[in-house]
């Protein structure tokens, strides 16, 4: 299984009682085989057909949510509203309650201490404010039956299992290259 390029789906969503068209939802998962330092797996699975999924050799399960977020967001750009669902308040609050925060305060936690994840934390935020349309986020409860959420976390697994059997190529840790700046 390789990763694949997905185009863009878009579907239809009730806002406060309006409807709004257009808009792109997406549900996110991770996996990891041995948390931490086991093979990781990240999918996204757009609501309207495509979907995708990679992985790393060794991560963690937070490591391998925020991935699966990150690769959503840069594989749906454009001015559409974007909703991503996912099972993990985690990656939910790390690209969205947390992020303001963290900047402001030089990429540092309400403690003091260094931000963990920085480097997808940060790609995050650069994929998220560099799209032209609005990204939101949903949190669905985990093996509960949800459709999109089981098929992302199906999908999670297998990549995790291809990259520790050799079958698949692992991706580039996010933010490889990128040099780290800490305040």
């Amino acid at each position: 299984m390789d990763r694949v390029c997905a185009r863009r789906g878009t579907a239809e969503l009730s806002v406060l009682g309006r409807t709004v068209s257009r808009v792109i939802i997406v549900s996110t998962d991770g996996s990891c085989l041995k948390n931490p330092g086991g093979a990781i797996g990240w999918a996204w699975v757009d609501h309207t057909g495509p979907s995708a999924s990679g992985g790393e050799a060794s991560g963690t399960n937070q490591i391998a949510e925020l991935r699966a977020l990150y690769e959503a967001v840069a594989a749906h750009p454009g001015p559409e509203p974007m909703l991503i669902e996912s099972d993990s308040q985690y990656a939910i609050k790390c690209a969205s309650e947390w992020l303001a925060g963290w900047k402001r305060k030089g990429w540092r936690t309400s403690t003091g201490g260094p931000v963990r994840n920085l480097e997808l934390v940060r790609a995050i935020d650069r994929a998220i404010t560099e799209r032209e349309g609005p990204v939101r986020f949903r949190w669905v409860r985990g093996h509960v039956g949800n459709q999109f959420n089981e098929m992302a976390d199906e999908l999670a697994g297998i990549a995790a299992r291809a990259i520790r059997d050799g079958s698949l190529t692992p991706c580039e840790p996010v933010g490889a290259q990128e040099p780290v700046t800490l305040f």
